[in-house]
């Protein structure tokens, strides 16, 4: 009179151990499951969190870096705008940072002992700066081949400076610059000041200047194309801060920013 109960027992139990099982595949242990980043129940960033990125990255890094500490109040971000081949020297020299953003693969190689894999994250391109109704009637490269001009260019030891050589290589012109400035920013500022009749920088940077500058797009200018490469340093003082920093700048607004700002994107 037993056997049938005990059997429908026996395979309920059966039932709920096999059910069991399939819960535990299906459904990981929270406790195990990663936070995805931007997650409200994520640990949030706190401390310094200090950046060297090339000079033309200026507005939109810091845009992007007013937007971490928005995220996380307890973390202060740094920013250290410059010539990236100085910058290079400074972090191989032993200045403490969490990031470097550099204008060419070139200078982020001169920092690799410092640094940790690089990612490309923007492509950036050269334009003729003139000061604001253009009053020099610069149309086209061959002007800053001109003497009878004044023109500023970057120095040949910065990313923009490298492109300008390349830029005028390939156009057979020799340039005759009457300054070479220390960054893109500077050079720029020559040409905001009506200290030069022409510059030539990013086309970032032309945008950035507003009303103050107009800018000149020349052929030429493909061939001087510059990668921007973002690496986070070996010896971070703020690891988890520097890899959500860089994870912003490679994330699809972090890339709407920079694209609003002229870049293009990488590759």
């Amino acid at each position: 009179m037993n056997r049938r109960p005990a059997a429908l027992v026996a395979g309920s139990l059966a039932l709920l151990v096999a059910l069991a099982g399939c819960a535990s595949t299906a459904a990981p242990d929270a406790a195990t499951t990663p936070e995805p980043a931007g997650s409200p129940t994520a640990e949030p960033l706190t401390g310094e969190l200090v950046v060297f990125a090339a000079a033309s990255l200026q507005d939109a890094f810091t845009e992007l870096g007013e937007q971490l500490e928005q995220e996380n109040p307890g973390l202060t971000v740094t920013f250290s705008f410059g010539g990236s081949s100085t910058l290079a020297t400074q972090l191989v020299s032993g200045a403490p940072a969490d990031v470097f953003a550099a204008a060419s693969a070139t200078t982020m190689a001169d920092a690799a002992e410092v640094t940790g894999e690089p990612q490309l994250f923007a492509r950036n391109t050269l334009e003729i700066a003139v000061p604001a109704g253009n009053p020099a009637g610069v149309t086209g490269l061959a002007d800053l081949a001109d003497p009878d001009r004044t023109i500023a260019l970057c120095a040949v030891e910065v990313p923009c400076g490298a492109a300008a050589e390349k830029a005028f290589a390939a156009a057979g012109l020799t340039p005759a610059p009457d300054t070479y400035e220390k960054d893109v920013t500077a050079t720029l500022t020559k040409v905001q000041l009506g200290e030069v009749d022409a510059a030539l920088v990013y086309r970032t940077d032309v945008i950035g200047a507003g009303a103050s500058v107009e800018g000149i797009d020349f052929p030429e200018s493909a061939e001087a194309v510059n990668d921007y490469p973002i690496a986070l340093l070996a010896d971070a003082p703020n690891p988890g801060a520097a890899a959500a920093f860089v994870a912003l700048v490679l994330s699809a607004s972090g890339q709407d920013l920079l694209a609003g700002a002229g870049f293009d994107p990488a590759g």
